[in-house]
């Protein structure tokens, strides 16, 4: 089946995932844990991803599924795969714990190592952002949905640039890898993949990432971002790529809605 054939029901899993989530983020009720990378999980995320993997093996009975919670796939088995899902049921698990609500439900499609068709739910908001190869990007909320566009902007000094930044991140950490820090504005949100989709639709004009993440919190906001016009590089602004490393950790990354901007020269060197 083709991506525009499966995004309907792939939203609808989204969609279920994170009625799941926020049900168990307004009770208040959830258990937490510690996994072995240190990183924290909850009964909302094992809950979520039950859920989400169950429903696309039905779906897609042919296509793999790789989750954050079942990622202990080996190079050797994934690296014949020419399609597969790719899924983080809660991003921004540590948002979650600290109760700002700035989380989402992820799933992406990946073929021949490059997200083909995305999918990022926002339980609190009930917002869903979209894309599909070729066919744009989208926001679709209980109202209206509307394709959208990342900020394109011709000249670096004619604007302030409008950075993405975690509630819980000092904002001068991220001004230091700036050159001109005094023409940038911040734009506060938690969560990896919300942030990459502020720069989809043109709230923000670049997200930085140093810091470890897994291809799960990429691969659908690369699509979306790409599709709205924008690019989701490394730091040496390469594109990032899936499925072909023995690690799932992705390197630092940037995000940015004006590709055509000389963003070797707005980014300090590392």
């Amino acid at each position: 089946m083709k991506p525009e054939e499966l995004i309907d029901e792939v939203i609808a899993i989204a969609t279920d995932a994170g009625i799941t989530i926020r049900d168990i983020y307004l009770k208040g009720n959830f258990e937490r844990e510690m996994k072995s990378d240190n990183t924290p999980v909850t009964s909302a995320d094992l809950a979520a991803n039950t859920i989400i993997c169950d429903r696309l093996t039905a779906l897609t009975p042919d296509i793999p599924v790789l989750s954050e919670e079942a990622a202990d796939i080996p190079l050797s088995v994934r690296e014949s795969w020419k399609r597969y899902w790719l899924v983080d049921p809660l991003d921004g698990t540590g948002e979650f714990i600290a109760g700002s609500g700035d989380f989402s439900v992820i799933i992406a499609l990946v073929e021949h190592n490059r997200p083909v068709m995305g999918v990022v739910y926002v339980p609190m908001t009930q917002v869903c952002y979209y894309a599909i190869a070729g066919l744009g990007a989208y926001k679709r909320t209980d109202k209206q949905e509307v394709r959208i566009s990342s900020r394109q902007i011709e000249h670096r000094e004619k604007v302030s640039l409008r950075l993405a930044v975690s509630r819980r991140q000092d904002p001068q950490s991220v001004l230091t890898l700036f050159n001109h820090p005094k023409h940038c504005e911040l734009v506060v949100m938690g969560g990896a993949a919300l942030k990459s989709c502020l720069v989809a639709e043109g709230r923000a004009d670049c997200y930085v990432r140093v810091g470890p993440t897994g291809e799960w919190d990429t691969g659908a906001a690369q699509i979306i971002v790409e599709e709205a016009g924008g690019q989701l590089m490394d730091t040496e602004l390469q594109p990032l790529t899936y499925n072909e490393r023995e690690t799932l950790e992705n390197p630092n990354f940037i995000v940015v809605g004006a590709p055509n901007l000389e963003w070797d020269k707005i980014l300090i060197g590392e």
